[in-house]
């Protein structure tokens, strides 16, 4: 049995993936099963249940997310405060209008993570921009664009 362990701190490292979400054609739930995917690092060959090795994420032009059919109008995001008849209930396209399509698509991403202690870490590693301004594009190393028309290409 050979003891070579390899580079493996390749496969540790922390990368940066980008995401735009104008030129994507996947919507809401497809595109936010693809960002909790990569940062849980489930596309790791190091990857483990219990360890945080997954990447950031960087989705730039939330304002063109969509959903499909009617979920704009009967999407429910409930919240209740504890206290008798707090229950308030927002529909997808209100929240789209009063917060932003960054928080519609982290409260996908959210859904999608593992109900953990590490759930919060990897959401704090999504960042998501609502134009086209990228604060982080220094830190880009992979573009989940050019895999998306790979994948296309090869179907």
């Amino acid at each position: 049995m050979s003891k070579y362990i390899g580079k493996t701190a390749l496969g540790f490292a922390r990368t940066w993936h980008h995401i735009d979400v104008a030129r994507d054609p996947r919507p809401l739930g497809r595109l936010a099963t693809a960002i909790a995917t990569a940062l849980i690092g489930k596309h790791k060959p190091v990857y483990y249940p219990g360890s945080d090795c997954g990447d950031y994420v960087v989705a730039t032009n939330c304002q063109f997310i969509y959903a499909t059919g009617k979920k704009d109008q009967f999407k429910l995001y409930r919240r209740h405060s504890g206290r008798p008849g707090n229950l308030h209930e927002t529909t997808l396209a209100d929240l789209k209008n009063r917060k932003g399509g960054g928080e519609v698509l982290r409260r996908a991403v959210s859904g999608m993570l593992p109900k953990n202690q590490l759930r919060q870490r990897r959401l704090e590693r999504l960042r998501t921009v609502e134009d086209g301004n990228n604060p982080w594009a220094q830190n880009i190393t992979a573009f989940h664009d050019e895999a998306v028309k790979s994948e296309s290409q090869t179907a």
